[in-house]
């Protein structure tokens, strides 16, 4: 699927000056998260040009169109905007020429102008369109920040999701989302968790309903955003399924593409599960230090060779 954002939310996160406009920005799309600096194209070479990028003109372009004759400037910023790219972005509040506008005009190309050096705006827009045009797919389940890590809470409806969120907040972590996670690929390593606008920050506990978390703990008892650092699956005991008890094997499940630590937590009459949760996130993230307690215990028993094998 191919998403997409309007121009309007680079223009108010950034607070890029719209010099020109053929409509109103929100209406104006954007579907790459790609964007391009066009020096190639102004100095004639014009293969594999890109027109649904957004175009930075930095010094390095400007300076190059000074340096030329009026028509021969007027002449390669036609090429530039006959391309019709989505947007043509101007760094450093640079020296917009008039032929520029002209152009833009006559084929509809917006002309934004921005305070930032080409390097900070590059990497700006980047950021923004990274996260807004990232591969997404949504499950249910919650999602919750606990000691820095963002923990993806799934299972089955009713097992307990919801009432371990609370109870984790309550501890001090954070909700990023319950019910409904929107998971975004914004990286090739990383995927990060939201909540749908329209459901942020409200959780639903059965036999109480809906509250809002901001409202009753606080609002620093929500975050809006979090990468998933590891998965966990809730599931009913079952007293004929064999569950992990030493953690030597490291499981992983798909998200988008990308392989995430994952666990079962089996659901059991009397278990904490908070502290539990509390308790994986903390064994997560020495792993990622490269330390296994497992793996400590065995070398303790001399069976580090059962372990290679």
């Amino acid at each position: 699927m191919e998403f997409s954002v309007s121009l309007s939310k680079l223009v108010n996160d950034l607070g890029l000056e719209v010099v020109y406009t053929p409509c109103d920005v929100d209406k104006i799309r954007i579907t790459s998260a790609d964007v391009n600096r066009p020096g190639l194209l102004l100095a004639g070479y014009h293969e594999y040009f890109d027109p649904t990028r957004i175009q930075i003109c930095g010094k390095v372009e400007m300076s190059f169109l000074e340096a030329l004759p009026e028509n021969e400037r007027r002449s390669r910023i036609h090429t530039l905007f006959a391309t019709k790219p989505v947007a043509v972005a101007v760094s450093r509040s640079l020296y917009i020429y008039d032929s520029m506008l002209e152009f833009a005009t006559q084929y509809g190309v917006p002309v934004l102008s921005a305070a930032e050096s080409t390097s900070r705006l590059t990497s700006d827009i980047i950021s923004i369109l990274g996260v807004e045009l990232a591969p997404r797919v949504t499950r249910h389940g919650v999602l919750v920040e606990v000691y820095g890590e963002g923990i993806l809470i799934l299972g089955e409806s009713g097992v307990g999701k919801s009432e371990t969120a609370v109870e984790l907040v309550k501890r001090g972590h954070r909700l990023i989302a319950d019910d409904a996670v929107e998971l975004r690929r914004v990286s090739n390593r990383t995927i990060v968790g939201t909540a749908p606008e329209n459901i942020r920050h409200f959780i639903e506990l059965r036999g109480i309903g809906i509250i809002n978390v901001a409202r009753v703990f606080g609002s620093g008892a929500v975050k809006a955003s979090e990468r998933v650092d590891l998965v966990v699956e809730l599931q009913p005991w079952d007293k004929t399924k064999n569950y992990s008890r030493t953690g030597l094997e490291s499981e992983t499940i798909e998200l988008l593409g990308l392989e995430v630590p994952y666990t079962v937590v089996p659901v059991h009459p009397g278990r904490n599960l908070a502290v539990i949760l509390e308790t994986a996130a903390i064994c997560n993230r020495q792993k990622k230090m490269g330390y296994n307690a497992a793996e400590e215990l065995m070398a303790k028993l001399g069976l580090e060779n059962d372990i290679s094998e």
